[in-house]
């Protein structure tokens, strides 16, 4: 294949990694190629323009621009919860004594509402949570699963890795074996030449 790597390694089996200096020179080789490599193309180009505002919404936004302002926030407002008379100048005015009960009676719905959604939620808000937690509870159990799944995986691959690697260092220890056989019936020849020529020059035999 074009482009392709062979990486010339076998961790399980070569040796000498942990010697003086091994660490040192292959950073620095690493260095010195991240050097020469200058990257001539976005590689992110492809990729429609980054959008930082797409979930920010109206209150989020005015919040965003207090807090680049240094502006105080402001203080929950409770006015909705008051219950004012009329000015001091409307007392005798009976329109503005309907506005002011139109404004209790408002307010006393907001309450009642407010009392029922506590009632409900003394009667249904356990059974919701508990609904809530046992979702919860699955979606950790098959996160774990995938988790899990994955960590057998990634030792499956080391495990056929290293066979792979403990059968390759034993095919090449045989062969380093058999070379270093032959390079020394091949010393043994050259030596046994060299001292028959030597015997033929000494006995003069042509």
């Amino acid at each position: 294949m074009a482009g392709e790597v062979v990486v010339d390694a076998l961790p399980y089996i070569d040796q000498g990694y942990d010697e003086p200096g091994v660490r040192e020179a292959a950073m620095a080789m690493v260095e010195e190629e991240t050097r020469r490599y200058r990257p001539t193309k976005n590689y992110l180009e492809h990729l429609p323009p980054l959008n930082l505002t797409s979930f920010e919404t109206e209150m989020m936004r005015n919040e965003f621009e207090r807090m680049q302002q240094r502006l105080p926030m402001d203080v929950l407002s409770m006015k909705r919860y008051e219950l004012p008379p009329p000015p001091a100048g409307k007392m005798t005015d009976i329109a503005a004594w309907n506005e002011c009960v139109e404004n209790s009676m408002a307010q006393l719905e907001h309450q009642a509402t407010r009392i029922s959604n506590l009632d409900l939620m003394l009667e249904y808000g356990c059974e919701a949570w508990k609904s809530y937690l046992e979702l919860l509870v699955k979606c950790v159990s098959q996160a774990q699963k995938q988790v899990q799944a994955l960590r057998k995986e990634i030792q499956e691959i080391n495990w056929q890795r290293k066979n792979m690697q403990m059968q390759g260092g034993e095919k090449l220890k045989k062969l380093e074996a058999m070379w270093v056989g032959l390079v020394s019936k091949n010393y043994e020849i050259e030596q046994a030449c060299v001292q028959l020529e030597k015997e033929i020059a000494e006995n003069g035999i042509d």
